[in-house]
């Protein structure tokens, strides 16, 4: 192909042009994303070459160079992995990853500091080289092409790039940084070394660099030294030295590795430009053999409810990458958790759908599962500080007491970003329900935080209080000022606060905590047992008996919307309220669903008048009785958060009744 100009997909035109104007607030970073995508080059070429030896041709040991030219103003970052052919190289360098294209565009914002943080996550990190490059020249030859099918691809990060054939006798790819002047102080030796030091060091290959030494300066005369030498300077030996440590991180003793370490191995990883909240590194013996390192980060991506997503650990078997996303080593409710896990076991060729029937990777999955939720129970245990009754603050030591400071607050800070996710746990792990239901936290009817466990609620229940009450809903708002919960403010009795749109579905598979059953107070006739006391039931028996024509009237007149209407004991200031039988559909997740495009049944709920109000009084006799039935059951609908099937004949019915 002779040289041709092509114009860059327009979200990668976007792009480029925040990168130039300083997106990333650290420049470096550039070295790390353009280190890690060169390792990532040689673990794929390994993972081709499991069923093709032959593309390592006559280079079996992978590495990655950096090297520069400070004549030249350059710095080059080369790897002898996979490579890339002519097309890879159009549609790798001149587009967004396609899965990823829209969802990037549409999040960018104009912050720069928030919109840096979705360079890697979209895998886009090539692009972080015109932080300190005005040109990017890359030259690779894809493992198995023949020289001539080499290709050379150069952009100044405008509106195009250029590429075109060429010869190249080595595979793999060498990415030229041609630096703005404000950029040269990198090309350096200690500069690019101490970047690979801080941010690439756990890289698995060998990086090399080449060695630099002192040379004295020459006699200005050979046969009159009095008359002194040139300068003294730096010089290349052209020998090359390994400068990382080039094992992988996972395979090193812990006591060995800093927290900073763990750190940048989970920023390289996960594309994240925050550090992650909590870790944990174990080797695990027995019946399975696999390491394991795992990530819970701090922020929650943009797509994290979209269940399709390719989510997952990296995959190793004895250190040979295999792949990305491994979905089958967590369920799904733990997608947020990233890390690796390096198995001694599973076979070389393992694919995703091997992983699915393996009984050796349900173990895996198992134990990786245990391991998570152990490290939440953990966070949620020292999530607040102790008590100084407990005297334990005391006796700490000045290194404890930082610890203990920095993870108060860290649960909460796990739970605002993935408490929703971690719900839908509750529907697939029946093995761990249990302690997924420990970890959950709620708002309530008597706080204004999301901080209470089931325990916390059971702990101060009121005497004879026989259920923990709960009500779902579409927001905090909608929640605490339903109208169901009049009855029991009344009484000073708490109820938790729903509203992830998870909740309704989740709590069909939670039926109770430690024994005490979970009761909606928006689902069958309030029953509120020992609370209640007996001349309260006797005026509701008298009122059901008393309004028997009225309630048969009102249902008459809603029939086509009301499964029943009868008499309620949960109201104490407003007129009506709507609820659903025992184990029935709520409205909110019928409207939930076919919001999302989903079959969902008519639910038909029952109203509840409250026969002590004004309004429901004066139904009876009234001429309007018709206008004023339905006035009651779509303002019980609005107080829920639903809308009137016929907004226009709501406004109507209250502007006649107005006028």
């Amino acid at each position: 192909m002779s040289k041709q100009t092509l114009s860059f997909q327009a979200e990668v035109a976007q792009l480029l042009h925040l990168v130039t104007h300083a997106l990333y607030s650290n420049k470096e970073i550039f070295m790390r994303e353009l280190v890690s995508n060169a390792s990532d080059a040689c673990d794929k070429l390994r993972f081709e070459a499991l069923n093709n030896n032959a593309l390592y041709e006559d280079a079996p040991n992978l590495e990655v160079r950096v090297s520069f030219d400070k004549d030249a103003k350059t710095i080059t970052i080369a790897d002898n992995g996979i490579g890339l052919s002519q097309q890879e190289a159009i549609d790798n360098l001149g587009t967004i990853a396609k899965s990823g294209t829209k969802d990037f565009v549409s999040k960018l914002s104009g912050d720069q500091k928030a919109d840096s943080q979705l360079i890697g996550q979209f895998g886009v990190g090539f692009y972080s080289g015109f932080i300190v490059a005005d040109k990017i020249t890359v030259e690779s030859r894809r493992a198995g092409l023949p020289a001539k099918e080499g290709v050379r691809w150069v952009s100044g990060g405008s509106g195009d790039f250029e590429i075109e054939n060429i010869d190249r006798a080595q595979r793999g790819t060498s990415v030229i940084l041609h630096l703005r002047d404000d950029a040269l102080e990198y090309a350096s030796t200690w500069k690019l070394k101490s970047l690979i030091s801080k941010y690439s060091d756990h890289i698995s290959l060998p990086i090399l660099m080449e060695k630099e030494e002192w040379k004295e300066g020459e006699p200005l005369d050979k046969d009159d030294p009095s008359k002194g030498t040139t300068g003294g300077g730096m010089v290349m030996t052209g020998e090359w030295e390994t400068v990382n440590q080039a094992s992988a991180l996972w395979t090193r003793s812990k006591k060995d590795i800093t927290p900073e370490q763990y750190q940048e191995f989970y920023k390289q990883i996960s594309h994240d430009h925050t550090d992650a909240l909590a870790h944990t590194h174990n080797r695990v013996e027995g019946n399975q053999e696999y390491t394991q390192l795992l990530y819970i980060p701090a922020k929650a991506p943009m797509d994290i409810y979209n269940r399709e997503r390719a989510t997952g650990l990296k995959l190793y078997v004895k250190r040979v990458f295999i792949m990305d996303d491994a979905e089958a080593l967590l369920p799904t409710y733990l997608r947020f958790v990233k890390g690796v896990v390096d198995s001694n076991d599973l076979p070389l060729n393992v694919s995703r759908e091997l992983l699915q029937e393996s009984r050796d990777v349900k173990a895996i999955r198992e134990g990786c599962t245990k391991r998570v939720l152990g490290m939440l129970e953990d966070m949620a245990k020292n999530n607040t500080l102790p008590k100084a009754e407990d005297g334990v603050t005391d006796v700490l030591s000045a290194e404890e007491k930082t610890e203990q400071d920095a993870a108060v607050g860290k649960y909460d800070k796990f739970y605002a970003e993935f408490g929703a996710v971690m719900k839908e746990g509750l529907g697939e792990d029946f093995a761990n329900k249990d302690r997924l239901a420990k970890l959950l936290r709620f708002a309530t009817s008597t706080t204004d935080t999301t901080s209470v466990s089931f325990a916390d609620y059971k702990a101060r229940m009121k005497e004879g209080q026989e259920a923990i009450y709960y009500i779902t809903a579409d927001n905090a708002a909608a929640a605490k000022n339903s109208p169901q919960l009049e009855v029991f403010k009344k009484k000073g009795i708490e109820v938790l606060l729903m509203t992830d749109r998870v909740d309704e579905w989740a709590l069909n598979y939670l039926h109770d905590f430690d024994g005490t059953p979970l009761q909606s107070v928006a689902k069958g006739a309030v029953d509120l047992g020992k609370l209640q006391d007996e001349a309260e039931k006797k005026a509701a028996e008298e009122a059901a008996e008393t309004f028997k024509p009225l309630l048969a009237k009102l249902k008459e007149a809603l029939k086509d919307q009301v499964e029943d209407v009868r008499v309620t004991t949960r109201l104490v200031d407003s007129p009506a309220c709507l609820v659903v039988q025992d184990h029935g559909m709520s409205t909110q997740l019928a409207r939930m669903l076919k919001q999302a495009g989903q079959a969902a049944p008519d639910v038909k709920p029952v109203l509840e008048v409250n026969a002590e109000h004004a309004l429901v009084k004066k139904l009876e006799g009234s001429v309007h009785f018709n206008d004023l039935a339905h006035i009651l059951f779509d303002q019980a609908l609005l107080a829920e958060g639903g809308m009137p099937s016929d907004p226009a004949a709501y406004v109507r019915r209250v502007n006649a009744l107005l006028v």
